[in-house]
């Protein structure tokens, strides 16, 4: 008889530590003043342009204000991030870090985001166009003819 080993997938460590926030000045100071702009532009990434910037940003300043469990909201796209890009769960989970360290958390998932050559600012569709690779049909001189 014999055994079956469950399927692994090799994760791999964080670009960026936690507590890194300093390391980015600019989405430090945003995720500080801000934290509704960040989230709204992880969010979008993460969904794949499925979501806009504005509505989840929407939704998660609603939920921060109204002090309610923000951190349920956020940590899923910390998950989700997470398990798109094989990210270690570090230095907890996931929920325990959005709830604990909110704001480290986003600063430490856009930085990540940053390191891997994508610009939070341009969106999902500004990212996409970059890497989409388009086959277009040989440009032909003078026009066809039979």
């Amino acid at each position: 008889m014999s055994s079956t080993k469950p399927y692994h997938v090799e994760e791999y460590p964080w670009n960026t530590s936690l507590f890194g926030c300093f390391d980015d000045f600019k989405s430090c100071c945003l995720t500080f003043w801000c934290p509704c702009i960040t989230f709204g532009r992880i969010s979008e990434i993460v969904d794949k342009g499925a979501t806009s910037c504005i509505s989840n940003g929407a939704i998660f300043a609603l939920l921060y204000h109204l002090n309610t469990c923000v951190c349920l909201y956020s940590c899923s796209y910390r998950t989700k991030m997470r398990r798109e890009l094989r990210l270690k769960q570090d230095p907890c989970n996931d929920c325990l870090v959005h709830y604990f360290c909110m704001h480290c958390a986003l600063c430490q998932e856009y930085r990540e985001l940053k390191s891997r050559g994508i610009n939070l600012e341009k969106g999902w569709e500004g990212n996409a166009s970059q890497y989409r690779e388009v086959a277009m049909a040989p440009k032909v001189e003078g026009g066809m003819k039979r």
